[in-house]
């Protein structure tokens, strides 16, 4: 099907500096710990899952998926029928490079993509980013890169016949702080072709070449604002993409996606900066490749040998006479470009502290500066520990083996190491891995040489791995193993050192294995082995016994070929003091692994030095020298005579040497950190964190003060002052409001509502003031009261539709002349929609099960709208547990229990026109009963305690909104609730025509359960989607957490003013319990967590001084002392309560079983009064006694 599309882009005559090449993307591939995206023509990756969150427009994600045909987005993309015909906006959120219809069946080119926290990759997209928005202090702290290598468009015969395929190639960077998102689209010069695009969607034969889009597409239709951003649509404009750019560079295109720090609405594009013709082109160099360069795009030559474009033989067909040699690649490929190429000569140690280590210095030599660690520590100058400290690993281990023709998948199995540098000794454990793995596994030599390496115990004037690479290196291994020749390809990926001085490293391994019979035992016999080394590489290779002890007792002995290589960065500026050989001793190796766990466990002994043996002259070999000392694992062994030693604290510890203790240098004022900063102990070292508002400065040591002025976050029509950590905003000289919003000065005179104003505001511009007919043109229409009337008219002209409480458009009511008007009073009619989330993975799972799932087959429940609904199940079983509206499980939720957990809704329930009006409409007179009904707030007056049935009203309803929790505070005749849709709290007074004040918006996930301490003006709540129980004023100033750990389920909240002590429940599926403490947060305990199954409800009764809760699992209304004594059943005879309080000796509570409020004479445990209330479910409860009003 042909289609086009309707914007295009106005590129900006200007002149680039130079346009970048394929070697100038960031390195990706493989070896560079890239996920590889399946086959196919429109396949969808699985959930990239990110440790640190991402923005998008307003909105943050953790989740990422990576489409074949040129996009990303926060959600499975449905089918690609319902978007390639389409132009934007899209019905899901879309970050598009080159949206177009790719194929890369058959090898038609790769997709990869992987998250990455290096400090070479946030150091070099900082500068990216810093180049096209230069007045932000941007510093990435994440990123993910994902990459279009060499893709083909999808080619149908008729085109095949008259065409070659074309290829593409382009990559993705989404790079990202706590507060903001910018995203990098980088088109290689001549990488793209606009010829030959068709979309495999269209039945026609005469369909022509689609249209390739690129942009960002928001995917959230409930807003007309910033839907979507079209950076070019026609194809003639497709080769632009690499012959222009807006970052001063052809082919790089940079945007401001997202921001946490306000209403982030539209995307920014950068601003292209004025260049010279005669520019240097060293300014591409340092912004696009300061740092070290792939040794070719996608896959290197090592990659390519390894676990690239070669495929691994079986040995039962593998010919070794096929094509060049494998183990040539190995030894010929080229180095990679050492961490020289960081520096070049014209720059100096003042320009270059970004690349070095807080533990180092720079060292100046004739062409150029070099990094070195400091005494001390060790490392390459780039990475530096502490010498003598325990060093620990962590990574993941991946990739697809086959045992005896049985393919065995591992999928990420966690890594953990610990070496005891000191004496040369390295534990690793790998797991979980599947049985037959595991066991064969036993035999890969350098899963636990390359370790022993990198922290063996170094003889005089000899350097370990650790020493020469900082842990930032590639490690290749290729293994022959015989007599069956089974091929076995082994790669490590090491980034250095992590914020916890956590050494990081990814494992890949594909290949052949030979089978180790379950039980049997793996014993390697000490070995030497010879390395050579220059400043870019080390290479090795040996050949290696092992022997097969089975559980019978019957030995083999076996043997490897090991060839591998080390690709490091050295500086080639300085003097290279390795010397060529080394020898490293390998003493003992220990391999293991247990069924049980399915933990693999490798343990190494070794020292490196010279080639032949010990160092000559030593008589006697030094217990430092052999590892048989006394010192401490964080102390260093100092050799004396003969064999004397002497054993001395690492830095950052202290003792005598064989027992040495972490020294805290932030609580004795030993830190480096700098005013307006925290110190965060490490063992033996320390980091700094900048306080709110300030960030690191560009030594990323001294804390400097945002200058928030620059973010233009304050109204065009005032004026920014910045504070230290903070800014202030101020309306100009007649104009009024708080600075983020500026208007017009008027003069005092009646409240006008927003209604009245924009009604005025369009008569005034218009000139219809004199009462002239209203014609085609149109004016607001509004109440008595000053509010939008619900149905709204175009003049005179007869065009009518409705609107909501805002004055916005309700979809589907418009009515054309002649036609009466729509019943605004009713929900919109039903329009054609997009399938939801829900609906597409409904549709899919039913596939999936041939059209006919099992009672027990999990099948996706969604509402009339498309939701998710807040309980799932599996099938009809009362396996269930409760969803967010993107249907991810809410932890601590799942259970088998009879009666399904008490799941919260955040889409609120439709709320009639006629019922909208967020004022305060009415108050009760005497004592009464307010609820939470969703959208709105009812009154129920009450009679002594009975419910007056004839007289309950709202009290304020809002449109979008979902109360939860109410609390009340009788000293200020103020009411304060929680809203989980909106996800704030809000507070009004009980005063006809006040208006709802909002005191807290930022931070709250789910806010459910609130109280008011009368005494001491403290407002409490719990938030169960950031399992957290806060504080603050009534205002909302003073916000602080009291707890953020072992909460699960946190729901009702009560706090005792008398006593100062706060109660509330936790509802958590595996351990139910109710808890309290000091209102100040300190002597936590749980009260209760005998007999619980769902304390929803939590009230405390003045009188008896008892705490009271009703459970919906156990249907039981109890209470209890607050020392937890004396617990009492009030009636167990319960339907599904949510929210209580106890008023003149009664009980009043909400119940979703019966969707009403039912009252409960507490000394006799029995039902006195009901009042069905059935538009929805009822949520907060609060009894408001008559001497407060």
């Amino acid at each position: 099907m042909q289609f086009y599309g309707i914007f295009t882009l106005i590129f900006v005559n200007c002149n680039f500096i130079t346009a970048i090449q394929r070697r100038d993307l960031l390195p990706y591939g493989p070896t560079k710990g890239d996920v590889l995206l399946k086959e196919g023509d429109d396949e969808i990756s699985v959930v990239l899952k990110l440790k640190k969150s991402l923005q998008f427009y307003n909105t943050e994600f953790n989740i990422l998926y990576v489409g074949t045909n040129g996009i990303l987005s926060t959600e499975p993309p449905p089918s690609e029928s319902e978007y390639l015909i389409r132009g934007f906006p899209l019905s899901f959120p879309v970050i598009a490079p080159f949206l177009t219809d790719i194929d890369t069946s058959e090898g038609r080119g790769a997709v990869y993509f992987r998250s990455e926290e290096s400090l070479d990759t946030l150091i070099r997209v900082t500068h990216m980013v810093q180049k096209g928005f230069p007045q932000m202090r941007f510093r990435a702290t994440h990123c993910v890169i994902a990459t279009w290598d060499q893709v083909s468009f999808y080619e149908v015969e008729s085109y095949e016949s008259q065409t070659h395929i074309t290829v593409n190639t382009f990559q993705t960077v989404l790079a990202g702080n706590k507060t903001d998102t910018f995203a990098l689209f980088l088109y290689p010069e001549g990488a793209l072709r606009a010829s030959g695009i068709r979309d495999n969607t269209s039945d026609s034969s005469e369909a022509g070449p689609t249209t390739a889009r690129v942009g960002f597409n928001r995917g959230d239709t409930s807003t007309t604002e910033g839907l979507f951003y079209s950076l070019v649509s026609k194809d003639e404009s497709i080769k632009k993409l690499f012959q222009a750019g807006n970052s001063g560079f052809k082919g790089v295109w940079i945007f401001h996606i997202g921001s946490s720090r306000f209403d982030f609405q539209r995307v920014v594009p950068a601003v292209v900066p004025k260049a010279t013709p005669a520019a240097s082109p060293q300014g591409l160099e340092s912004g696009f490749n300061s740092a070290v360069k792939p040794q070719a795009t996608g896959t290197d030559d090592n990659s390519s040998v390894l676990i690239g474009q070669r495929s691994v033989a079986h040995p039962d067909t593998h010919n070794e006479t096929q094509g060049s040699s494998p183990l040539k690649s190995l030894s010929q490929s080229p180095p990679v470009q050492s961490a020289g190429s960081l520096i070049n000569a014209t720059e100096t140690c003042g320009s270059i502290h970004l690349h070095c280590s807080q533990d180092s210095f720079c060292t100046e030599h004739p062409t150029g500066p070099c990094c070195q660690c400091r005494s001390g520590f060790y490392g390459n100058g780039r990475q530096c520990f502490p010498g003598g400290v325990s060093q620990r690993l962590s990574g993941k281990l991946h990739g697809l083996i086959s045992i005896g023709g049985t393919k065995v998948q591992l999928k990420w199995a966690d890594l953990h190491g610990y070496a005891v540098v000191g004496e040369g000794r390295v534990y690793v454990s790998i797991g979980p891995v599947p049985d037959r793995a595991g066991w064969a596994l036993m035999t890969v030599g350098p899963l636990i040489s390359l370790f022993g390496w990198l922290f063996a115990l170094e003889l005089k004037n000899h350097q370990n791995g650790f020493s020469i690479t900082g842990a930032e290196f590639t490690h290749h291994a290729e293994m022959t193993f015989y007599p069956n020749k089974e091929h076995l390809n082994v790669t490590h990926v090491a980034r250095g050192l992590d914020s916890f001085n956590h050494i990081r490293l990814d494992t890949h391994i594909q290949g052949y294995l030979p089978s180790i019979p379950q039980g049997a035992r793996v014993q390697i016999q000490p070995y030497k082995e010879t390395y050579q080394y220059n400043n870019s590489v080390v290479t090795s290779s040996s050949l290696r016994d092992y022997t097969v002890v089975s559980e019978n007792g019957g030995a083999e002995t076996f043997s490897f070929l090991l060839r591998q290589n080390v690709t490091l960065r050295g500086c080639q500026h300085g003097p290279w003091n390795i010397p060529d050989f080394q020898q490293l001793d390998v003493e003992h190796t220990l391999v293991t692994y247990s069924p049980e766990g399915h933990i693999l466990r490798y343990a190494i002994i070794n020292t490196v030095g010279p080639v032949g043996g010990e160092l000559p002259g030593l008589l006697e070999v030094n217990p430092c020298t052999s590892g048989k000392h006394y010192c401490d694992p964080m102390a260093l062994c100092l050799p004396g005579e003969g064999v004397q030693y002497h054993c001395q604290c690492a830095m950052g510890f202290r003792g005598d040497g064989r027992n040495c203790y972490d020294v805290d240098e932030c609580t004795e004022g030993l830190s480096a950190c700098g005013p307006h900063s925290q110190c965060v102990n490490l063992p033996g070292s320390h980091h700094c964190h900048c306080d709110t508002g300030y960030e690191f400065d560009f030594d990323w040591r001294v804390c400097a003060d945002i200058d928030e002025c620059l973010l233009q976050l304050c109204h065009p029509f005032a004026s920014c002052s910045n504070t230290p950590g903070s800014f202030h905003c101020q309306c100009w000289p007649g104009y009024e409001g708080d600075g983020f919003l500026c208007q017009p000065h008027q003069e005092p005179g009646p409240a006008l509502t927003v209604c009245q104003q924009h009604r005025d505001s369009l008569l005034k511009s218009t000139g219809l003031l004199d009462g002239h007919p209203l014609g085609d043109i149109y004016i607001p229409q509004c109440s008595e009261e000053g509010l939008y009337k619900p149905l709204q008219c175009l003049g005179t002209t007869g065009h009518c539709w409705c609107v909501d409480s805002r004055g916005q458009e309700r979809v589907g009511t418009r009515t054309l002349p002649g036609n009466p008007p729509a019943n605004c009073d009713q929900p919109a009619p039903l329009l054609p929609r997009a399938e939801t989330l829900c609906e597409r993975w409904r549709s899919s799972l039913l596939s999936h099960y041939g059209g006919q799932p099992s009672a027990q087959d999990y099948m996706p429940q969604c509402d009339s709208q498309g939701h998710f609904s807040p309980v799932q199940c599996y099938g009809n079983s009362s396996f269930c547990w409760c969803a967010d509206k993107r249907g991810r499980e809410v932890t601590g939720t799942r259970s088998h229990d009879a009666v399904k957990p008490p799941c919260i809704s955040d889409i609120p329930p439709y709320l009639p026109q006629s019922l909208v009006n967020p004022t305060v409409i009415s108050v009760p007179s005497g004592s009464a009963v307010l609820y939470a009904g969703g959208p709105w707030i009812g009154v129920v007056p009450l009679d002594g305690a009975r419910l007056d049935h004839d007289r309950f009203f709202v009290l304020t309803a809002q449109q979008d909104s979902l109360v939860t929790g109410l609390g009340f505070d009788c000293r200020e005749n103020m009411l304060y609730w929680t809203d989980l849709t909106r996800r704030s709290i809000s507070r009004v007074r009980l005063v006809p025509g006040h208006e709802p004040e909002l005191i807290i918006d930022a931070e709250l996930s789910c806010p459910e359960g609130v109280a008011v301490d009368t005494e001491h003006r403290k407002l409490y709540w719990v938030d169960s989607g950031t399992d957290r129980i806060e504080t603050s004023h009534l205002d909302g100033r003073g916000r602080a957490v009291l707890f953020d750990s072992d909460l699960v389920n946190p729901r009702a909240l009560v706090v005792h003013s008398e006593t100062q002590t706060l109660f509330w429940t936790d509802w958590n599926r595996d351990g139910p319990k109710i808890e309290c403490s000091t209102t100040d947060g300190r002597n936590r305990k749980i009260l209760v967590q005998e007999g619980l199954n769902l304390p929803n409800a939590l009230t405390f009764d003045t009188k008896t001084k008892q705490l009271c809760w009703a459970d919906a699992g156990t249907k039981r209304l109890e209470c209890v002392a607050p020392d937890g004594t004396g617990r009492l059943v009030i009636n167990s005879q319960l339907e599904y309560p949510f929210s209580l309080d106890i008023y003149n000796s009664h009980v009043f509570y909400t119940d979703w079983k019966r969707d009403g409020i039912s009252v409960l004479d507490k000394s006799t445990g029995k039902q006195t009064d009901f009042l069905p209330i059935q538009m929805s479910h009822l949520y907060g409860i609060a009894v408001i006694p008559s001497d407060c009003l």
